[in-house]
Order: structure tokens, then sequence, then C-alpha cells
């Protein structure tokens, strides 16, 4: 059982690197496409049994699905932080003088081209300022 849910593991993180790797333009392969395909592969190189692509397969599926939601969720987080952020701003810009807002527009566009020359462009890369020990 060990040895399945190993090789279980093991295909399902080459595919979904596959799957990322192979994202360009085109849509997400649904749920149900990529429990079948993972199956079909792992079928292929373990000669599983009708029953064990089967039970694989259920397993696949579940997986993919639970998959599918956190990504959703991580969505609908990642909107909630960005309207914060905007909320945030208007606040600060209606107790600012024009001036001052100003001033903060430029700082601010600094640090992102800062960021920006460092790596840490919009998706947060591993800067000298990520909180992780670059030594």
């Amino acid at each position: 059982m060990k040895k399945i849910m190993m090789t279980l593991g093991l295909t399902m993180m080459m595919a979904l690197s596959v799957f990322a790797q192979q994202r360009g333009g085109g849509e997400r392969p649904s749920a149900e496409d990529r429990a079948k395909r993972s199956t079909e592969r792992m079928a292929e190189h373990l000669g599983l049994s009708d029953a064990q692509k089967e039970q694989i397969l259920n397993l696949n599926l579940e997986f993919a699905k639970q998959q599918e939601a956190q990504r959703a969720e991580q969505r609908q987080q990642g909107e909630a932080r960005k309207e914060a952020m905007q909320a945030q701003e208007e606040k600060i810009k209606a107790i600012l003088t024009p001036e001052q807002a100003e001033k903060w527009e430029a700082a601010k566009k600094e640090r992102r081209e800062g960021d920006r020359r460092r790596g840490r462009g919009q998706r947060g890369g591993r800067g000298e300022h990520s909180g992780q020990n670059s030594k």
C-alpha cells in the first residue's frame, strides 16, 4: 500500500508539473481529464489491473477536485487582499495633502521598480526582503 501511495504521489507531482508547464494560453483541463490522464500514465508504467485503475482513478479524481477548490479559494483570497489594499490606499490618500500624496506615489513606484530589479515582481519572488536567509 505504501508503494502505491508513493507512486501515486510521484505521478501526481509529475503530472501537475507537466500541466503547469503546458498551461501557456489554453484552458486548464478539467479535474476529470487530469485524473484520467494521470491514471492512464500510471497504468501504462505500472501495468495496473482494471480494479487498481478504478481505485487510482477515484483517488486521482478526488485529489484533482481538491486542487481545483484550493485554487479557487486562493484566487478569492487574492482578490479580497487586493480590494483591502486598495481601500487602505484610498483612506491614506484622503489624509495626505496633494504634495504628500505625490511623494508617496513616487516612493511606491520607486519601491516597485527596485523589487523588479531584485527579482521580486508581482508574484513575490525570493529577494532580500522575503524573510528568507540569503546565506
